[in-house]
């Protein structure tokens, strides 16, 4: 009877190992939920923000007018943040906003980690008119 509750037990742990840290970590990654950007306006300026980066890994953030000239480009670190998913990226760009007028450009990111890049957000670039 000992024998065969412990051949149980044993059948059992080996079942669960299957499902343990390493077969989390491939799932993890291979079902690692899509980049997103979104923006707002913070101190006058466009600021652009995401989640779902690799954590402590380089993402590329840019900015550029929809004819592919670039108004904003910053290398930026992904960190952990309390309400973002994923490693998240906060950065304040250099261009005025609010202003308006339609999406005249859109911003994008590249994890380098993953070697991915997020879905174009559309943005507005305010540009000055003399």
């Amino acid at each position: 009877m000992t024998r065969s509750l412990l051949g149980a037990a044993t059948a059992a742990i080996v079942a669960l190992s299957a499902f343990g840290p390493a077969a989390h970590a491939s799932s993890a990654t291979a079902s690692q939920a899509p980049s997103f950007l979104f923006q707002y306006t913070f101190n006058n300026h466009l600021k652009v923000a995401g989640g779902n980066f690799t954590v402590g890994g380089r993402v590329f953030l840019t900015v550029k007018f929809n004819t592919g000239r670039v108004a904003f480009s910053k290398w930026e670190t992904a960190r952990t943040h309390a309400i973002t998913p994923g490693g998240a990226i906060y950065v304040e760009t250099t261009i005025a906003a609010p202003c308006n007028g339609g999406p005249n450009g859109y911003a994008r990111a590249y994890d380098k980690v993953t070697g991915r890049w997020s879905p174009r957000l559309p943005v507005t670039i305010c540009q000055r008119i003399d």
